[in-house]
Order: structure tokens, then sequence, then C-alpha cells
């Protein structure tokens, strides 16, 4: 059973949080782009944002992932291996072995920063909303 002041939220509350986790995956592309050999990451965020979404529902785990003992996911954290998370191929190789487009990589930071935005003022729309509706102003 859903939380009603999640439901409220929406989707947005879910997405939030993603959405950050890409941009952070994205900087730390910008920051690796002269390392040799260092793979581009980036996050299916609709495969993330579904799971998130039948989570908040109760229909599946937060991850989409099924453990068979306690500590697989912890795990999976410690090491870097995060659920949705995806090596970017590359659209020109390199000698070094290292698959970032730096200009790729500015270009999709500066669309997620949008999206984040965007998801952050639906929420805060839907807060002031609801302030509003409680205090009656």
């Amino acid at each position: 059973m859903s939380n009603p002041i999640s439901s409220y939220m929406g989707v947005h509350a879910d997405a939030l949080p993603l959405r950050e986790q890409r941009m952070k995956l994205i900087a730390s592309n910008l920051a690796n782009a002269d390392t040799p050999g260092y793979k581009a990451q980036d996050m299916d965020f609709n495969a993330a944002l579904g799971a998130a979404r039948m989570q908040r529902e109760g229909l599946a785990p937060a991850t989409g992932l099924a453990t068979t003992r306690e500590g697989h996911l912890s795990d999976a954290i410690a090491t870097g291996q995060l659920p949705f998370q995806l090596t970017r191929q590359s659209s020109q190789p390199s000698l070094d072995g290292n698959t970032v487009d730096p200009d790729a990589e500015r270009a999709a930071y500066g669309r997620a920063a949008l999206e984040y935005r965007a998801s952050l003022s639906f929420l805060e729309s839907k807060v002031r909303t609801l302030l509003t509706a409680i205090t009656g102003q």
C-alpha cells in the first residue's frame, strides 16, 4: 500500500534521487575524461524509475534485483556496481581505452540538470499547493 503523500507527489518524488544519481555518474565521467582505460558510465533511467515506482506501490524490491542472502545489495553498492548502471559505448575509440566523449558528456549533464530542475519545480509546486491547503492562505 502506498503512502498518500508519496502518491500526491507522484513520479517526481521517485525521479529526483534517480536524477541526482545520474548527474553524479555523468560528472564522474567528465572528471575522468583523461584517465586511461576509464569506461563512461550511465544509468538506465526509465528502468530505474519503473523499479522505484513498483517499490513505492509495494510490488517489487527497490532495486529490481533478487537477493539470495542479506548483504548482497550492500556488497554491490560498496563495489560501485549500482543497479541500472550501464557502461556507455564510445562514439570514437581512443588509443588509451577511455570511452568518455567530453562534448557528449557536457551535453548530457546539461540535459540532466534541466530535468533535475524540472522535477524539483514540480515537487516545489506540489508542496506549495499542500501548504496552501493546510494553512488556507
